[in-house]
Order: structure tokens, then C-alpha cells, then sequence
């Protein structure tokens, strides 16, 4: 039975299975054309070459837009042949709030945005949006795409560990506004103000714009410097444990035969990196 024309756009879209033909040679040119959008916003910063080609600048803009466009809603057109986003399980809204999708959709959104605000000043601004088109590399490059299955094994990890960040700054902010803000009515004028110096002794940049002059601030800010040293560790360790096990899932499933059906025992090609992605797979198909 040949396949449909929306199954051969998925194909070659979303499948990524390719060593070559036509799904790799679409990848290399889009990944292509979002590095060469990126020079392009860089090089519109140079004001000669800005003046001297602006024009060829703004046609390539168009350009890139229009593929992007026809990428986007080729993606949400041909979503539902994942059995993910079929109904009744999922459908193309449920698709389009994925990282990947909303990336897509930032890459385009601010070029039709100017037609419908009126300050200028913002206008040019949102030019500047056009370097998160880097952020759709993410889509053909498989080692890109690591980044993605690292944060999604990590998200919890990493949840609590933004969590504990946040309110070791608010406290460590707190403190130091009651022990430096007499001392230092500018430097620590708020607790918002003293954020700052949270910010950068917890990540012990130090810039030393702000410091603690007081006995109090100083003891206050050892204890933070050190928590930070030890708080700011944790991360790292978790997403080099999440490449590790991602590394080792993909060799898992490269040598793995595949689901195999409970009933008839029967082999079912592919097999997802995500596990419970698998059960859903498998269960669809066996209805």
C-alpha cells in the first residue's frame, strides 16, 4: 500500500533513523540554513556591511521565513501520524506545546509580530529574536538532541535543585540586607539589591562591586560562598549522571530486538528512547 503524502512528510521530518535519502538530505539543508541565519543576524550588527548589503540581508530574512513557516506547519500537519499525538490519545495542539515545536514557533513569531505592534524601538529589538533559530538545531542534529534527553531524565533532579538555589538566594539576601543595609544604604539599599550580590557570590563569579563590610556581612557571606561552591556542583554531577545513562540507553535499544507483543509474541519494529513512550506505542498497536 503506498504511503500517504502527510506519512512522507512525517518521514522525512521526524524520523531520524536515516543514513541517507531524502529525511537527510531535508536535515543538512535546514541545519544549513539555520547556521547560515545566525551569521547573518551577527554580521547585520557590523553597521558597514549592514549598509553595504542590507538589502541582500533583508531578502535572505524573507527567505528563511517562509521555509521556516512551510517547516512549522508541515510539523503540525503531519504530527498525528506519530501514534503519540493520534487522537484519541494526543492531537497537534498537544504536539505544538513540545520544546522542539515552540522553538519552531519562536523562530518565525517575531518576523509577523511588527504588523501588529506599533513601537518601532521594540520592532528592532525583536530582530535580535532571530538567534533563537540556533535553538532548531536541535531538531536534525542527534547529538544536540542529547541536551533534550539529559533535561527530561534530569527534570526532577534539576527542578528541586533550581528550587533550593532560589531560596538559599532569597535567604542569603535577606540576611545581608539586615547586616549590610545601615552600613551600606546604596549598595544594599533592598533586597532586591542585595539579589545581586546573592547572585554573584552563589556562583562565585564575585565581580566585587558589592561587598560586605560589616563583621555580620562577612560571616554572612563566607557560609553563602561556600554553599554556593558545593550547591552549584550538584547540577553538574547530575547531567553528566544523565548523559552517562542516556549514552547508555541508546546502546541499549541499538542492540535491543524491539517491543515483542505479550500475546502473539511477535517482533514490533522500533523501539522509543523513553520507556513509557514504549508501553503507549505497544499498547496502541495492539488494539
Amino acid at each position: 500500500m503506498p504511503k500517504s503524502y502527510r506519512r512522507w512528510i512525517y518521514e522525512i521530518l521526524e524520523e531520524e533513523n536515516h543514513a541517507n535519502g531524502w529525511p537527510n538530505r531535508v536535515n543538512l539543508a535546514l541545519m544549513l540554513l539555520v547556521v547560515l541565519n545566525v551569521v547573518a543576524v551577527i554580521m547585520e550588527t557590523v553597521q558597514w556591511l549592514y549598509s553595504a548589503y542590507g538589502p541582500i540581508f533583508e531578502a535572505f530574512n524573507v527567505f528563511s521565513i517562509g521555509i521556516f513557516t512551510i517547516e512549522y506547519i508541515l510539523r503540525i500537519w503531519s504530527c498525528i501520524e506519530d501514534p503519540i499525538y493520534r487522537a484519541p490519545q494526543g492531537n497537534r495542539l498537544r504536539f505544538a506545546i513540545t520544546p522542539l515545536a515552540m522553538v519552531d514557533l519562536i523562530a518565525v513569531l517575531p518576523f509577523y509580530l511588527p504588523f501588529v505592534i506599533a513601537d518601532l524601538r521594540f520592532v528592532r529589538a525583536m530582530r535580535l529574536f532571530r538567534l533563537f533559530r540556533i535553538l532548531k538545531l536541535a531538531h536534525y542534529s542527534r547529538a544536540l538532541q542529547t541536551f533534550d534527553d539529559v533535561l527530561r531524565l534530569k527534570k526532577e533532579e534539576l527542578g528541586l535543585m533550581l528550587f533550593t538555589i532560589i531560596v538559599l538566594l532569597i535567604t542569603s539576601a535577606g540576611l545581608m540586607y539586615e547586616a549590610e543595609h545601615d552600613a551600606q544604604p546604596e549598595a544594599f539599599a533592598s533586597i532586591p539589591d542585595a539579589m545581586w550580590w546573592g547572585i554573584v557570590t552563589l556562583a562565585t563569579v564575585g565581580y566585587g562591586d558589592i561587598y560586605p563590610i560589616t563583621p555580620w556581612g562577612r560571616l554572612i557571606g563566607s557560609v553563602v560562598v561556600i554553599l554556593g561552591i558545593g550547591l552549584f556542583a550538584l547540577p553538574a554531577g547530575l547531567l553528566a549522571m544523565g548523559f552517562v545513562q542516556v549514552q547508555a540507553q541508546r546502546k541499549e535499544a541499538e542492540h535491543s530486538p524491539g517491543l515483542v507483543c505479550p500475546y502473539c509474541g511477535r517482533q514490533i519494529e522500533g523501539r522509543s528512547r523513553d520507556p513509557e513512550e514504549d508501553g503507549r506505542i505497544l499498547e496502541w498497536r495492539m488494539r
